[in-house]
């Protein structure tokens, strides 16, 4: 009787350490998700080795038109009035099509902001 009383005591201690069994289907934790990521904001710069090809693509470009002269005053005003986007593409093409990129800066040559730099440049010159 002594064996089945200290077994039953044992029993109910035991039974205190353990989680008690729910019926119903376990909930999962709540995990928070990670914050997202903070996007980059894109950028209002071109690197500088893209800038500096862009500025030689354009160069060639002028000299080809420009023979003799001093070509600079005029990359200024290409190089001003172009794009990001469009300095990226000279860039690009001067290293891949040089035909390409003939018709890139003759697209920026073409604007008005672009024409008038061109102009008084060339009346200084």
């Amino acid at each position: 009787m002594r064996l089945i009383l200290s077994l039953g005591a044992l029993s109910l201690a035991l039974a205190g350490c353990v989680a008690p069994v729910s019926t119903t289907a376990p909930t999962a934790p709540v995990v928070n998700p990670p914050p997202p990521a903070a996007a980059q904001p894109p950028s209002n710069t071109l690197d500088s080795s893209t800038r500096s090809v862009a500025r030689e693509v354009v160069n060639r470009e002028m000299a080809k038109r420009l023979p003799g002269r001093n070509v600079g005053p005029y990359t200024d005003c290409v190089m001003t009035n172009a794009s990001m986007a469009e300095l990226s593409d000279i860039a690009q093409r001067g290293v891949n099509d040089s035909s390409a990129a003939a018709s890139s800066v003759a697209v920026v040559v073409q604007r008005p902001a672009a024409t008038q730099c061109i102009a008084k440049v060339a009346a200084t010159a």
